[in-house]
């Protein structure tokens, strides 16, 4: 099942699908001038995919701010905030896989770029086990990877080209895929610009930006006079992600809307001269001496408040999932979460009863769990949680690996006594060794000082011989354990500080 929306139709009236999955290997570029249409286009695309992948979007015009109004995004208003809040915020965007509006519409554009720039690095320093796919969407560009030096700083210029290069070039190991679009192709740094396997192209009037238009989407000098024909809310696709051939796509309606003002005429106030001659006089000598009453601005929310909104929001259950004609969107996609099924929802009853360790307990029992990787394991740990009602918004990854080495270990079935006094011993455990440690551990307190290589080889996740003598080493170079091989090759293993220490 392919994880496909519909941006728009043909000139045929056909529908034009973007396959998801495949922009999040591919990246996006979009180009059009002012009144193309191309903020409705991005406003499209992430309405259309909001339930199937985590969206970031920089925002400098506030003109996505209202899809919180309708889906499940935090506008994080980067004025508001400090540049470690910032970064703090965006690993917290990773770690809990928020859907975000960061704001910069109250920012001068230089700050606003440097905001988005460590923004952007934020998320693409973000731990391995945080690697989650999710959409990266940056509106204006131009600004942010900009073809030439321009009238800002050197180091912020430096910053911002780094941040963006690196989410077009190497972000895609770290699951995030770049969605970019400028008014300007000249303007934009083609370094960036070349990463993009998909093209939507809009209208644009400059030779030199319909030109690169049309070589994108390989188009000749005399095809590409159909980038100046087209008409707002007109784009030329072209990608693995859209269509093989370039394909004309009027973009479908949004469910949300900007802050811009109005497109079309409005009437004038129907005001006397003399009235209006007054509105415009009135209290004029206080307002230009900064004394006039002004209108409260709108309380902006603390670095807290929004990180306690997306802990909230990553502990709640997912929304249901839409249902539509076949050729519509897929309702989810495989690489983020299985959809819940009513079938195995627990009664009211039950769920009271389930708790975080229980459901680290089932993954851990689970057949091959530990050949899986500490991300997958992760986020079906997750889903678990959100499909049972229990709210795990206090387990970050590192918990959650401590908390799998205890239940594959067994190490629960122990006494008050033995469990505390392996707890404390395991506190300077590395996470990685943790598991194999927490098993010997068990087997010790059980007075069974020769444990079964092959149980240690599960725990650990592999099945060399090799890899499970030199663990061994490391746990005893770490003062951890003592290793003991008689002549024969018969291997006793004492853990220290456990002496005297039973099961009951």
């Amino acid at each position: 099942m392919r994880a496909q929306i519909e941006i728009g139709r043909d000139t045929e009236g056909q529908p034009v699908p973007i396959d998801i999955e495949e922009l999040l290997g591919t990246r996006l570029l979009v180009q059009g001038n002012s009144g193309s249409g191309k903020s409705h286009l991005l406003r499209r695309l992430l309405e259309q995919s909001a339930e199937l992948v985590q969206q970031v979007v920089i925002d400098p015009e506030g003109d996505f701010s209202s899809l919180a109004d309708r889906f499940d995004h935090i506008v994080i208003d980067g004025a508001a905030h400090s540049p470690a809040e910032i970064e703090a915020l965006a690993r917290r965007v990773r770690q809990h896989r928020a859907s975000v509006v960061l704001a910069l519409e109250e920012l001068e554009v230089e700050q606003q770029i440097r905001c988005a720039a460590l923004f952007l690095t934020a998320l693409f320093d973000a731990p391995r086990e945080h690697w989650y796919p999710a959409l990266v969407v940056v509106d204006e560009a131009q600004m942010f990877a900009p073809a030439a030096a321009g009238e800002m700083a050197e180091d912020t210029r430096r910053l911002t080209l780094s941040a963006m290069t690196n989410l077009m070039c190497r972000g895609r190991k770290r699951g995030l895929a770049g969605v970019v679009a400028t008014q300007r192709l000249a303007k934009l740094a083609k370094n960036v610009a070349a990463e993009a396997s998909n093209f939507l192209m809009g209208r644009t009037f400059l030779d030199i930006d319909m030109q690169r238009a049309a070589d994108l989407l390989g188009m000749d000098r005399r095809q590409a006079e159909r980038i100046r024909d087209l008409q707002r809310g007109q784009f030329l696709g072209l990608g693995p992600a859209i269509s093989r051939r370039p394909v004309a796509v009027q973009v479908g309606a949004a469910q949300t809307g900007g802050k811009n003002a109005g497109q079309g005429l409005m009437p004038l106030p129907e005001t006397g001269s003399d009235e209006l001659e007054a509105l415009l006089h009135v209290e004029l000598a206080q307002e230009a001496q900064g004394n006039a009453p002004r209108i409260a601005a709108a309380k902006r929310k603390s670095a807290t408040d929004i990180e306690q909104a997306i802990l909230n929001r990553a502990s709640q259950p997912p929304p249901p999932q839409r249902v539509e004609a076949e050729e519509g969107p897929i309702p989810s996609m495989a690489a983020e979460t299985e959809p819940v099924d009513d079938a195995e929802t627990l009664p009211a009853d039950e769920t009271a009863e389930v708790s975080v360790e229980r459901i680290v307990e089932e993954l851990a029992g689970q057949d091959g769990a530990t050949f899986r990787s500490p991300a997958t394991l992760f986020r079906e740990f997750l889903t678990a949680c959100r499909q049972r009602g229990v709210v795990s918004a206090h387990i970050d990854m590192a918990e959650f690996r401590r908390l799998f080495a205890f239940a594959l270990s067994g190490a629960g079935r122990l006494s008050a006594n033995a469990r505390a006094t392996i707890e404390h011993l395991a506190e300077g455990v590395d996470e990685d060794v943790l598991a194999p440690y927490l098993a010997i551990a068990v087997a010790a307190v059980h007075g069974r000082n020769r444990p079964d290589e092959d149980e240690l080889a599960r725990v650990y996740g592999s099945s060399s011989p090799g890899r499970i003598r030199r663990l061994l080493d490391h746990l005893e170079r770490s003062n951890l354990i003592v290793v003991r091989e008689d002549f024969g090759g018969v291997r006793t293993i004492s853990v220290l500080g456990l002496e005297g220490v039973g099961a009951e």
